[in-house]
Order: structure tokens, then C-alpha cells, then sequence
């Protein structure tokens, strides 16, 4: 250690180190922080502070009044050049059917995907009222809130909004939207998305994200917006997805016009 280099930081670094060797498994139970201190010839607060960091990393989930390894050390793969087309939506990598993108990500890790959904007519936000060209001052828009997990780990929350016009008495407003999710619902419905943006920020997440999601106050998340429009260009979809950037990677590519 450095004379410069805070003691807890030192100790995160060994701890990191066994995880990433395997001296302790995804899953494992850590030793609590009287024997990490024994172990590391330091005080309990100094243990306390590296294991915080270590959580903060998505090294380290709490489980009960300890601490465990993650089984999510292989962050989830969100490739956006591949996961709006519609056999990656409707069919997991095994083949067999698949609730949408994400129940797929989370499969290609073994890992089961879940989701607590709840679907209401509400009053957008003003952003979200811009962007689908609805109004602001009324339940405009259908939202489809969900808490989405990996093995029953939290690991994001997603909110989708659909312009009532569209969605309102439609198979959309069902909790389970199906194969291929809500997207193979629209294209159903005669609204195939052609066009999507999206905007990514990192922050620290709110006290009702650190709750949702099981994080510490200074981990950080991404914030994505995303919009999807039809090939005549009507948005007909704003989602807000909030991110553990420990947990998730992000994956973009595009095409290069090199004239």
C-alpha cells in the first residue's frame, strides 16, 4: 500500500482480486468483517468501507445481514445492432420462446429473467408528452412500469410509454404482452418500429432506485431514453430504462458512409 492510497481501497483490491480468481465463488458467502479484518490486519470501518466499494462495483450483493458474492461478475449484454429483430425477441439463444430482448440477455447467462409489471393510463411526463406529441395534462399515455431481475437480482427498471390512441384497450395493456413482447405486439397492431434513438447518461441513482434496485447511494446507473418511431416517422414508443452500470454493458454499432 502507498502512503497515498486509502487503506480500504487496498483492502477492495485484495478482496476484488480473490473474487476474480475464484477464491471465491459467484454465489459465496463472504466471512464477515471481524474475520476480513483479522485477515487483513485492519479495523472493522476500514473492512466496512471496502466492502461498500466492492457493492458499488456489483462485486458484492447483500444477502441477509452478509455480504455475497454476485452471481452477476458477467455483465448482462444489451447489443442494440441486434436486439429489436424480431427472432432475437420472440426466441431466447436456446431457441425456445421468449417473453422479449431482455428475457433473451438475461438467458444467454443461464440465468432466469424476471419482471413485475404494472400497466396504467397516466399522465406523461412533459418530455415523454413532447416526444410521442401527446397532451401533458391528461392520461394520454399507456405506461408499462417494469422491475426487471436476472436469478431474482434486481437489474433495471424500465418504464414504456405508448400513446393512448394505440394502446388504450389494446392487447397491450395485458401484464404479459406475449412472445416478442410489446414490440411484436405493436408490429401486430400495424405499428412496426423502423426507427430507433437512444440517449445515455450515468448518474448516481434516487433514494427509490437505490431501494428498487438493491445499490448503494453512490453506485452510479445509466438513464436511457429511448424513442421509436414508425418508417413514416410517429414515435409510438418512449421507454426511460434505469441501469446498474455494474451490471449491464452496452453495445452500439452503425454503419460507416466512407465517401
Amino acid at each position: 500500500m502507498t502512503s497515498n492510497r486509502p487503506a480500504y481501497r487496498a483492502v477492495a483490491d485484495q478482496i476484488r482480486t480473490a473474487i476474480e480468481a475464484g477464491t471465491y465463488a459467484p454465489g459465496a458467502q463472504l466471512p464477515g468483517d471481524m474475520t476480513l479484518a483479522k485477515q487483513f490486519d485492519t479495523s472493522r470501518a476500514t473492512v466496512g468501507s471496502a466492502i461498500r466499494l466492492l457493492q458499488a462495483e456489483g462485486y458484492l450483493i447483500k444477502k441477509g445481514r452478509n455480504y455475497a458474492v454476485s452471481p452477476l461478475l458477467k455483465k448482462i449484454l444489451r447489443d442494440a445492432n441486434v436486439r429489436y429483430r424480431k427472432k432475437n425477441r420472440e426466441a431466447g439463444p436456446d431457441g425456445q420462446p421468449s417473453g422479449g430482448a431482455f428475457a433473451s440477455e438475461v438467458k444467454a447467462l443461464g440465468m432466469r429473467a424476471g419482471s413485475d409489471v404494472t400497466v396504467d393510463r397516466v399522465v406523461p411526463p412533459a418530455k415523454v408528452a413532447e416526444l410521442l406529441d401527446v397532451p401533458a395534462t391528461e392520461a394520454s399515455v399507456l405506461s408499462r412500469a417494469r422491475r426487471m431481475t436476472a436469478d431474482d437480482i434486481p437489474v433495471q427498471l424500465a418504464t414504456s410509454y405508448i400513446p393512448g390512441d394505440i394502446a388504450f384497450d389494446s392487447p397491450l395493456e395485458n401484464v404479459d404482452t406475449g412472445a416478442g413482447g410489446m414490440i411484436s405486439r405493436l408490429a401486430e397492431m400495424g405499428f412496426p418500429q423502423a426507427e430507433v434513438t437512444e440517449e445515455i447518461n450515468v448518474r448516481t441513482p434516487s433514494p427509490e432506485e437505490v431501494e428498487e434496485l438493491a445499490l448503494t447511494e453512490d453506485a452510479r446507473v445509466y438513464e436511457l431514453l429511448h424513442i421509436a418511431r414508425t418508417a413514416e416517422g410517429r414515435s409510438v414508443e418512449v421507454a426511460v430504462h434505469i441501469m446498474p452500470t455494474s451490471v449491464w454493458t452496452l453495445r452500439y454499432g452503425w454503419e460507416i458512409d466512407a465517401s
